[in-house]
């Protein structure tokens, strides 16, 4: 079996920036091999997704604008973990406010890292099945103007080609597209 490498040694660490859902912080630090350098990393509380499915079988997804890339994207529900809250809570919370649909079978999919070359986000993904359209849901967040889109797994990978979901979304139907069956 072959061994684990070292780990770099952190030198210094300094926050440049705390904004309202996540820090920016640079690390100096000593590699293995001896090189310095800085790292710049976003500090995130991470997040929670579901992956909700219709009775149809159709995925149940949102569009919304997202400035970084200036691009109308299709994603599954997702929210930031906020302080004191466990990650059931807040998907719980968010495929409500966002889909306007409450999920009666929760099934825990697993962790992955959202983007580890300058992030340590980690995303906690459940499967939300057996839906319920609610009468009144939610009013979603004054920052976010959804869509919410139905589409079935063809359709979904079709828009994952196209550029037109994003990466969580792509792991999320990973995750489960063999249990679906």
């Amino acid at each position: 079996m072959p061994r684990k490498p070292q780990h770099p040694e952190c030198l210094f660490r300094r926050l440049s920036y705390q904004g309202r859902k996540f820090g920016f912080e640079v690390a100096t630090l000593r590699l293995p091999n001896g090189v310095e350098g800085e790292l710049e990393t976003i500090r995130h509380p991470g997040g929670a997704m579901a992956v909700p499915v219709a009775a149809d079988g159709r995925f149940v997804l949102v569009r919304q604008y997202r400035f970084p890339v200036g691009e109308w994207l299709l994603e599954f529900p997702a929210g930031t973990v906020e302080a004191g809250e466990a990650p059931e809570g807040t998907i719980r919370r968010e495929l409500e406010e966002e889909t306007g649909f409450r999920a009666h079978h929760w099934d825990f999919l697993g962790d992955f890292p959202l983007a580890p070359g300058y992030s340590d986000e980690l995303i906690h993904a459940y499967l939300a099945r057996e839906l319920e359209p609610l009468d009144d849901p939610p009013a979603q967040d004054d920052d976010e103007d959804l869509e919410t889109v139905l589409l079935t797994g063809a359709e979904l990978m079709a828009a994952v080609r196209a550029g037109e979901a994003d990466a969580k979304t792509l792991g999320g139907y990973l995750l489960v597209r063999d249990r679906l069956g």
